[in-house]
């Protein structure tokens, strides 16, 4: 896989980090990162992107990897880290995804980038904490529940479960990884985790190489009001969800999907939450050309 990566500063003064893959002459797509990890592509989207003449382009959110720390950020936030990465490659067109953690980042984006944003896919996606009609975690595994109980205890508690997390992700190999997932992954997601086992493992080290403060900052978003209301959304929106999914319940999805304006919902019993990242990034990317 032929990528590159570049540091960009925003006009607060912060870095960001980017990466480019696929067609450096497509239709620009940006991708934002799941929870905790990096923008660095996994292969298989490289080459689909390449194939279809996408410019494949992520970044790493605040706290993680090469981007600086914006504590106290909101999900809202990332809209102008787009806004800005957009301005330093002045992109006139472009679409955007997000997979579980980058979700609500590009539903964010959904509602608050400028008219260069043309499309938005949001996959596995946790909907706004504490909103009528959701209970947000019923049906996550354990180990999501005990995060984001510690997450709502702010982040001297949510610091304290991730740290030791960070420890385990650092020293494991892809055959442990099952066992550290082992209360979130449904039979679907057991089907395809060891063909991303390597990816994951690798992106999670190199976005908490230097601590875990991305993903605290990430987790307490979640958690805080998110800064916009879905149904403001005024674009046009996929949204992705599995049955089998534990990491983030599909009940996240249909709350989303009952409230995003015209979105195009698509949840699909033979998913979980991985099976997304594997399998349908594919049919995202179809969906954000058909609409630029």
């Amino acid at each position: 896989m032929d990528e590159r990566s570049f540091d960009l500063t925003t006009p607060d003064g912060r870095t960001l980090h980017v990466y480019e893959a696929g067609d450096p002459d497509g239709v620009p797509v940006l991708a934002h990162h799941g929870t905790p990890g990096v923008g660095t592509a996994y292969e298989q989207h490289a080459e689909d992107a390449a194939a279809r003449g996408i410019r494949l382009l992520a970044y790493d959110r605040p706290g993680y990897g090469g981007s600086t720390r914006d504590a106290g950020r909101l999900v809202a936030d990332c809209a102008a880290d787009l806004d800005a990465i957009a301005d330093a490659l002045g992109l006139e067109r472009y679409a955007t995804w997000g997979i579980s953690g980058g979700g609500p980042h590009a539903l964010a984006c959904a509602a608050l980038c400028d008219e260069r944003l043309g499309a938005v896919a949001s996959l596995a996606a946790v909907a706004p904490f504490a909103v009528e009609g959701l209970d947000w975690t019923a049906g996550m595994g354990e180990s999501n529940i005990e995060e984001f109980a510690a997450a709502r205890e702010g982040e001297e508690a949510v610091r304290s479960f991730q740290e030791p997390a960070r420890e385990g992700i650092l020293g494991a190999t892809p055959q442990e990884l099952g066992s550290m997932l082992e209360t979130l992954l449904g039979a679907e997601d057991r089907a395809v985790l060891e063909l991303i086992a390597g990816y994951f493992l690798e992106s999670t080290r190199v976005g908490l190489a230097d601590g875990v403060d991305g993903w605290v900052d990430d987790d307490l978003a979640f958690v805080a009001p998110w800064g916009f209301e879905v149904g403001e959304i005024n674009r046009p929106v996929l949204l992705l969800h599995g049955d089998d999914d534990m990491f983030v319940p599909v009940a996240h999805g249909r709350w989303l999907a009952e409230r995003i304006p015209e979105v195009d919902a698509r949840i699909n019993p033979r998913d979980g939450h991985l099976t997304l990242f594997e399998r349908r990034v594919r049919e995202t990317h179809e969906w954000l050309l058909a609409r630029l």
